[in-house]
């Protein structure tokens, strides 16, 4: 590293959220740009962007340091008090700390490891306003760390700030003592702040009298120089203050940017010598490593002399014989073994089994399932299980869509479960496979463009800013997909959607007020707002996390959270699993315990068949409010077009209603061809033939991505697995991806005799059918709780409608629908009665009649006295 460059060691990314505005990208892109070899990151008292720091360093040739400023307890983490530094009294004068500052940075991998444990356990075991370690856990975990006496918020600059030169040369010697000799640094800054000005002398004095080596810092929070005001208008976004409140939360000066090697040597050079040099002596030391792809699923009990892979097939030889009743049928047995070949050699047989194990803990505590989600019901081995309900082989479902063997990828199994008792599937998962070794996911949410607008109008300009940023977000184009155009696109002619922002523009150039507001918004834009836990995932590990990965504890509920993103934990070889509620399941539940309480003979659904005529009439008169999936009014529109008459049907409509199907059209051709208003169209004449029994229960129509890998198959000699890879090529919908993907495409279908033309409009048909379209696996399996859900109020109206009343009695809109819908097909909802009552809504004994409920939206409720 060369002498007369420079090393930023203390630097606060957008990790430290709504206080760090550094994103990363540009961090980095402005390091190298400069020549600095190195670069670290240390946010407030987390890690959260360890990997990610450490990712995108490889792509700009900048060394990562990874690092944090922690928060240190002033005596035991355990004592959730203020407490005095350096043995003084609590009083007025003296109120004591709540935490001190300290840099902490990995020197080495296991540093690294030592310093995710220090951030875990002072969350787990140490927060209290923030989340504190102590010198005994630095003195358990300190291996492999470089620290510093810290910013002016440290312990050593708190005790010379009162004083107390002794204290603070005894505390720098301690931690000295802690880290060993070459691995303590006096910290220096110099931002010209008065803080610091009030200390400099003496922290200088310390250093030469411990012999301490100096290290320069910037306290980054930004970037560019240029970002120093957009940095003030976070902070009142933190803060919830605006720019004109003189009592507002503020840095005193403007230089915590990205600093020149030039400015940081221009500063320090000539006072002391070594504190620049210094920080490339530690980046010279600094190399960490992240250990992608490990193998780290729990591992799943097996009896004794069983290994995980010879357990899975006994297991699933089990199950086939319960399924077919012992008349295990040829195909099913060979697409088994092959699952099972697949599986195996992937290294996932224990994921089956750990899976497996969930589902049959929920049914045997009477906890309802869903029949199986996303594309895992093709697979014939979670069939077997028992973690899907539906026959993949006779619903023509296909395992690649689930496990491609052709590309490393987690098997991924969502499970759905009656909402009310999702709390149970975490805590028997929690119980069984150890509470250290299972977490939640945590989220960042990110400022969006139309909040970054209302908060810098706030900001900027208070209470009357809000009518200002109504009318910027008025202009803006709608919403695609849930998603606002950035405001870099409303500026931008290259963007796709700049043509449609024209109104915006216009407002742009005539006011200025709106001019600031949105030039403030766009620096705003992207930046972390705060973390978050994921609706359903879930982290399984077959070592303790903390080895793994840094962790925190939720104060609303002590929950165990990552401080890992999903898409970084299973990266690192961990486990994700997404254990959902579905109230959906709910209601089946209540309305079948409602039939029972009627004296009604009991309903098992997993044994129903899938072709009850008064269910099929129900969903052709689109009578289906409150059917799952099906209850929206354009849906029910193309139901009753569509005049579903078997399973295929409502498989089929589930997938249509996307924007890929309808986009073509698809969905309207569907219900008209099915029902001979419209004749069946083949795609190309070549291809009318070869495509017959891929299309053919799809009146000649493209409905399921798995449709698309069977085309890529038979017509352009791709396996299923390669097919699977094409499928995904699509769906990026990246011109230079799709162009490579498209040649190996035509050229097998040449190969098999195919013309150009017939190729092109095919090609042209597959790729936006891609862009948004379901697999069969998906709605096959939802289709079912759909079917589910119409069987039982065509058939148990009034047992069904009690149950969704439950399960709606928080939501006045949707409970006065639900009644509405009570009214139109016959039945009576009595009001509410004290001397009647029950937990929940329930059905009187006459067919017609929902009972009374306590709640005015409910309906009558049987006494549970």
């Amino acid at each position: 590293m060369t002498g007369d460059s420079f090393v930023h060691l203390h630097t606060h990314t957008e990790f430290s959220m709504l206080d760090g505005a550094a994103r990363l990208d540009d961090l980095f892109a402005e390091a190298a740009r400069m020549g600095m070899p190195a670069l670290a990151m240390t946010d407030h008292g987390n890690t959260f962007g360890a990997y990610e720091f450490w990712k995108k360093s490889q792509a700009h040739g900048v060394k990562p340091i990874i690092g944090m400023e922690g928060y240190l307890a002033p005596g035991s983490r355990h004592e959730r008090k203020r407490a005095t530094l350096g043995g003084q009294v609590v009083s007025d004068d003296n109120p004591g700390e709540m935490y001190t500052h300290m840099t902490l940075l990995a020197e080495n991998t296991e540093g690294m490891h030592n310093l995710f444990r220090l951030s875990s356990l002072a969350s787990l075991e140490g927060y209290y306003y923030k989340p504190r370690m102590d010198r005994e856990l630095l003195e358990t975990y300190g291996k492999g760390i470089i620290a510093t006496t810290g910013c002016p918020s440290g312990e050593v600059q708190r005790l010379l700030q009162r004083g107390d030169f002794d204290g603070a040369c005894q505390a720098a010697s301690d931690y000295r003592d802690i880290f060993g000799e070459d691995n303590f640094f006096c910290e220096l800054m110099d931002h010209g702040i008065e803080i610091e000005r009030r200390v400099r002398d003496d922290l200088h004095d310390l250093k030469k009298k411990l012999d301490l080596p100096g290290l320069a810092t910037n306290d980054l929070h930004y970037t560019y120089a240029k970002d120093a005001k957009p940095h003030e208008v976070l902070l009142c976004v933190q803060t919830g203050k605006t720019m004109s409140d003189p009592n507002r939360f503020r840095f005193d000066a403007q230089d915590f940017y990205l600093k020149s090697a030039q400015e940081m040597r221009q500063q320090w050079d000539g006072v002391f010598p070594e504190a620049c040099d210094n920080t490339l002596a530690v980046a010279e030391r600094v190399h960490v490593e992240f250990e992608e792809g490990r193998d780290l699923m729990p591992v799943a009990p097996v009896p004794e002399g069983e290994s995980e892979s010879s357990w899975l097939v006994k297991e699933v030889e089990r199950g086939l014989n319960r399924r077919f009743g012992g008349q295990v049928p040829d195909g099913h047995r060979k697409q088994a073994a092959y699952e099972i070949d697949v599986i195996c050699q992937k290294g996932y047989p224990g994921y089956f089994l750990v899976t497996a194990d969930l589902v049959q803990h929920a049914k045997s505590v009477g906890i309802r399932v869903g029949p199986g989600r996303g594309s895992a019901a093709g697979c014939l081995i979670a069939y077997a299980l028992g973690i899907t309900d539906l026959d993949p082989v006779k619903h023509n479902l296909i395992f690649e869509r689930f496990l491609n063997p052709e590309r490393k990828s987690m098997p991924d199994i969502d499970l759905d479960f009656d909402e009310r008792r999702r709390g149970e599937m975490i805590r028997y998962v929690t119980e069984k496979y150890g509470e250290d070794r299972i977490a939640q996911i945590i989220t960042y949410s990110t400022i969006k463009a139309k909040a970054a607008i209302k908060d810098s109008a706030r900001v900027l300009y208070g209470q009357p800013g809000y009518a200002v940023a109504d009318r910027i977000s008025k202009a803006m184009p709608p919403a695609v997909m849930g998603k606002d155009i950035p405001l870099s696109g409303i500026f931008d002619p290259g963007h796709k959607r700049y043509s449609e922002a024209t109104e915006v523009r216009a407002l742009y150039e005539a006011d200025p007020q709106v001019k600031e507001i949105v030039d403030t918004a766009r620096d705003l834009e992207g930046l972390k707002r705060q973390w978050g836990v994921h609706a359903a995932g879930v982290i399984m590990s077959s070592t303790p996390l903390i080895d793994v990965i840094p962790i925190q504890r939720r104060e609303a509920d002590g929950a165990i959270i990552t401080q890992f993103d999903m898409g970084v934990c299973e990266t690192l070889g961990l486990l994700k699993m997404d254990f959902l509620g579905l109230r959906n399941l709910t209601v089946i539940d209540d309305a079948l315990h409602n039939i029972a309480l009627n004296g009604k003979p009991p309903l098992d659904l997993d044994n129903l068949g899938l072709d009850d005529t008064a269910a099929y009439e129900l969903l052709a008169r689109g009578d289906t409010l409150g059917v799952f999936q099906l209850d929206g009014g354009p849906m029910r529109d193309l139901l009753r077009r569509m005049v579903p008459t078997t399973f295929e049907d409502i498989s089929a409509v589930l997938a249509l209603y996307r924007p890929g199907p309808m986009g073509a059209n698809a969905h309207n051709d569907y219900a008209d061809r099915k029902n001979g208003r419209q004749e069946v169209k083949h795609i190309h004449p070549e291809l009318a033939e070869p495509l017959a029994e891929i299309l053919g229960e799809t009146f000649g129509l493209i409905v399921y991505q798995e449709q698309v890998m069977a085309i890529a198959q038979k017509l352009a000699g791709y396996s299923l697995g390669t097919a699977d890879l094409l499928r995904r090529a699509m769906g990026k919908k990246k011109r230079e991806i799709l162009d490579k993907e498209f040649v190996p495409f035509s050229d097998g279908m040449k190969a098999n005799g195919y013309s150009q033309e017939a190729i092109k409009t095919l090609w042209d048909i597959l790729v936006p059918f891609s862009d948004y379209a379901f697999n069969r696996a998906h709605t096959a399996g939802y289709g079912l709780v759909s079917y589910w859900t119409a069987y039982l109020k065509a058939n148990y109206p009034a047992e069904y409608m009690a149950a969704l009343l439950t399960s709606v009695r928080d939501d006045k809109d949707k409970a006065a629908v639900y009644l509405a819908e009570c009214r139109k097909i016959g039945i009576t909802v009595l009001p509410p009665d004290v001397n009647d009552s029950a937990r929940r809504a329930t059905t009187p004994t006459s067919p017609t009649s929902c009972a009374r409920s306590r709640s005015r939206s409910a309906t009558r409720r049987r006494s549970s006295r």
